[in-house]
């Protein structure tokens, strides 16, 4: 029996290109050409995941099509549409020190330098600037916060990541 892993989203599959079984790709990777990096994919399909094998991939347009083994018609790539497409976590690359994947942060709780308790990352949003921390407050917040966000800008207003503690360490006024 497979040990359960933990699984990253990295892209969908769309609609079918063709009828020799391609089928457009939409990427999650910050490169949208790095999806095809990893292998194998783990995908979804009516709730069962399958190991599929990338046979070949390119650029169509404004988009990205694939042909994965086993898909040989535009039948079996319709099939596809809109299942997702995992990796294991331990297929993504180790980044430095200083940086984080969204992963690492969320569940993180958030102490700002006088120790109060802001609450726990509940979610990373991408503004183009900078990321923005989404913490959920403690149930009993002093400031009757349900909800702070905080960009996500190291020496500024995050001081200390530790990811073995699941603590982050802010410069942040909790009343904010």
């Amino acid at each position: 029996m497979m040990k359960q892993q933990e699984l990253m989203m990295v892209g969908r599959l769309g609609a079918p290109h063709g009828i020799r079984g391609w089928m457009k790709v939409n990427p999650f990777t910050d490169d949208r050409e790095g999806i095809f990096e990893y292998r194998p994919w783990l995908v979804t399909r009516g709730g069962v995941q399958q190991e599929m094998k990338v046979l070949d991939w390119r650029r169509q347009n404004n988009g990205l099509i694939v042909r994965l083994e086993g898909v040989e018609d535009r039948d079996a790539a319709a099939a596809y549409t809109n299942c997702d497409i995992s990796i294991t976590a331990d297929q993504l690359a180790e980044l430095p020190e200083d940086e984080f994947y969204w992963r690492d942060l969320i569940g993180c709780k958030v102490v700002n330098t006088q120790g109060y308790d802001m609450g726990t990352v509940s979610g990373v949003l991408e503004t183009g600037a900078n990321d923005v921390l989404e913490i959920k407050a403690n149930p009993k917040d002093a400031f009757g916060k349900r909800e702070r966000m905080v960009p996500f800008v190291p020496e500024q207003f995050i001081l200390e990541v530790s990811k073995s503690d699941k603590l982050i360490t802010v410069d942040w006024d909790p009343s904010f």
